[in-house]
């Protein structure tokens, strides 16, 4: 099996890049493993004493097949880098495990991602596949090791070129989903967080990768692949992150173990159903969004 490239992204975190990089060399397969390094430029002074001590630390960094170092002279912000720097080693590759810094996985999840990119690149309904599994309720009767979820994972995930290049960062018909109130429904099945994010990056309140790659599985009818049990742990909500906020509701404990693939994997009504809750929005933040950003939206012209 031929093993697809690492691609890290990073900013101004040392100990946390150390610890992600420390915890991918505990794979086994990270000798056999390309690393490829995008490190984010400084946005200020203060800031460029912090990403040059993480690229001190990334020029001593060995045990892997190889390791690719890109660094940026100004901050490209983290949108950007992912959006440019997956579609770069996309180029070259026919598929890519993408990490961020902040993240702990198992020993053996390098075997279980390069598993998952190998048993479903076939998949037409399946665009990514993940490490990660957000802290909710799996049912006792639910026998499969892993599961499809409408909503991808940014956390230790991974997709093929021919799945990338499909998706549109640019959003050209979101004019038209807005006007499409059981569209934005059907896109809201993994979590109703995800049209106001999508909306909220249309206007330029944040810059969200991650909710536009949301939309091209949700645009194609695609799934995300999950294991039932987490291989990846975030330890980048300590208040330290510039996308990420101080919150435990991302904790998750590490399974170390072999997992095994189903070829006819359907969703399962109640794992989404237990997705959707952990998104949930209290009725009166969603007021306030309705107020701040879709009235607003509405209200434009």
């Amino acid at each position: 099996m031929q093993l697809a490239p690492i691609a890290l992204f990073c900013f101004n975190r040392p100990w946390h890049v150390q610890q992600t990089i420390e915890s991918l060399q505990k794979n086994p397969l990270a000798k056999e493993s390309v690393l490829y390094v995008f490190s984010d430029g400084p946005r200020n002074a203060p800031e460029k004493i912090k990403t040059d001590a993480v690229r001190a630390y990334l020029a001593q960094v060995a045990g892997f097949k190889n390791v690719i170092i890109q660094t940026q002279e100004r901050n490209r912000g983290l949108a950007n880098s992912v959006i440019a720097g997956v579609s770069e080693v996309l180029k070259n590759h026919s598929s890519v495990v993408v990490m961020e810094d902040d993240l702990l996985c198992a020993t053996d999840f390098l075997d279980y991602i390069n598993g998952a990119l190998h048993a479903y690149e076939g998949h037409e309904n399946i665009f990514s596949v993940t490490g990660f599994l957000f802290p909710i309720q799996i049912p006792a009767t639910y026998a499969p090791q892993v599961c499809a979820l409408p909503r991808p994972s940014s956390l230790g995930w991974g997709t093929w070129a021919s799945k990338w290049k499909k998706a549109d960062f640019s959003v050209p018909d979101f004019e038209d989903f807005m006007a499409d109130t059981a569209a934005q429904n059907a896109f809201n099945a993994g979590g109703e967080d995800l049209t106001l994010m999508l909306l909220k990056q249309q206007m330029g309140v944040v810059n969200s990768w991650a909710v536009r790659w949301a939309y091209a599985h949700f645009r194609h009818e695609a799934h995300c692949l999950y294991p039932v049990r987490s291989k990846i742990h975030h330890i980048g909500a300590d208040g330290t992150g510039s996308e990420t906020g101080k919150t435990d509701k991302l904790d998750t404990e590490i399974f170390e173990g072999q997992v095994r693939f189903e070829a006819n994997l359907q969703p399962n009504a109640h794992i989404v159903a237990n997705l959707q809750a952990f998104f949930k929005q209290k009725p009166h933040r969603r007021l306030i969004n309705y107020w701040k950003y879709f009235r607003k939206w509405k209200q434009r012209k």
